[in-house]
């Protein structure tokens, strides 16, 4: 099944009951087929097209505030055309999920995948989740609206796809029954909704005096949700056998050197990983599955006896210390007594090509600068001269 159609299959047996529509490449197959899905009667639910992102994710906070589970989706600049919304969702805590198909920001108009999307909106107070393939897809779909509802929580969920080079490829994946669907992920019900016979307040003014305290329980909670997240995994492992860390190990064993990474490219730094403990490498990989909130302690854990790590960026922080989850790296690791060495590289931008060949060049350059005090701690890989 093509990953995009999987993802809209997992929306369905969801039971959603508001779809809200607005087609930009590379994600228009995923409401393209619920669309279908709707019409042809498989799934009970409002789908709405709307004239822009904007709209889009306006109707998902309404639909969200009555009490509605809520699924949208977005690519590049329709996910810049919603930015301002994205905060009002997660202060609001509506648990709206998006799937964001992970493309690169014009200018020049490129159509092609990197993360530079969701990193300009990584700090907007949503729960956000990598994946790296069309099971993973499938999957986090599902936990997301699990996740997103708990009353713990109440918090949206941003599931983030690389577009084109996952979300348009056809992999065999393994579905659930609709009965296991339902056994998972049981009705909404929402804590507090709009109602004309029960009026309450949402989204109020705050002035200064409360302000800052409406944004502390907003970070206590977003903080919080990890640990029911790790729960919900765990029960989606039982359930299904497929299990989830917010930070995944392989091939850690003795390795001295690790690569951190987020997305597909995992799937091909695997063959790097494996090629390279062949050539009797000590090189292990952790995969980033949960970006936020983040998990420091996972992180700390998986760079236990690590000399060197190596965090690949498919964003750049123009103007800033480099890619953004390597300036997060560095930053959680500054004050850890056996710090590795970090070293950033930005790679595959606007959809460029990393070959497992790329990521072992970017290995050798991290064995090279190990053990020199000052180094250029990022560079940008795969440029043409």
């Amino acid at each position: 099944m093509e990953v995009s159609l999987a993802v809209s299959e997992a929306v369905k047996l969801a039971n959603v009951d508001c779809i809200a529509a607005y087609p930009i490449t590379p994600q228009t197959h995923i409401v393209e087929h619920l669309s279908e899905l709707v019409a042809e009667g498989h799934l009970d639910a409002e789908f709405i097209p709307v004239e822009s992102e904007h709209s889009a994710m306006s109707v998902c906070i309404g639909t969200s505030a009555v009490g509605a589970r809520t699924f949208n989706s977005s690519s590049a600049q329709g996910l810049a055309l919603m930015h301002e919304l994205l905060f009002i969702a997660a202060s609001m805590r509506f648990p709206i999920v998006l799937a964001i198909v992970n493309r690169t920001l014009s200018a020049p108009l490129n159509i092609w995948n990197d993360h530079s999307d969701i990193m300009a909106s990584r700090d907007c107070g949503w729960i956000q989740l990598f994946v790296d393939n069309g099971q993973q897809a499938f999957d986090q779909t599902l936990c997301a609206f699990r996740i997103g509802e708990d009353r713990r929580v109440l918090l949206p969920v941003a599931v983030n796809i690389d577009g084109f080079s996952l979300s348009h490829v056809v992999e065999p994946l393994e579905l659930v029954s609709q009965e296991m669907a339902d056994k998972f992920l049981p009705p909404y019900r929402p804590l507090y909704t709009l109602h004309p016979d029960q009026p309450v307040t949402m989204g109020a003014f705050a002035m200064p005096e409360i302000y800052m305290e409406t944004k502390k329980a907003h970070e206590v909670a977003l903080r919080n949700a990890k640990q029911v997240i790790i729960e919900i995994w765990d029960e989606w492992a039982k359930l299904t056998g497929r299990s989830y860390q917010p930070i995944e190990g392989y091939r850690l064993e003795g390795a001295e050197m690790a690569i951190l990474a987020a997305g597909g490219v995992c799937e091909v730094a695997m063959e790097a990983v494996d090629a390279m403990r062949q050539q009797g490498k000590p090189v292990g990989l952790l995969k980033l599955r949960l970006w936020r909130p983040f998990p420091f302690e996972e992180l700390l854990k998986g760079i236990s006896g690590v000399k060197t790590l190596i965090v690949i960026d498919r964003a750049l922080s123009t103007g800033g210390p480099g890619g953004p989850i390597y300036s997060e790296v560095r930053s959680a690791l500054y004050a850890h007594p056996k710090r590795p060495k970090v070293l950033g590289f930005i790679a595959g931008l606007g959809g460029r090509d990393v070959p497992p060949e790329q990521i072992m060049e970017m290995v050798d350059q991290g064995l090279a600068k190990r053990g020199k005090k000052k180094t250029e701690e990022f560079s940008m890989i795969g440029v043409r001269e």
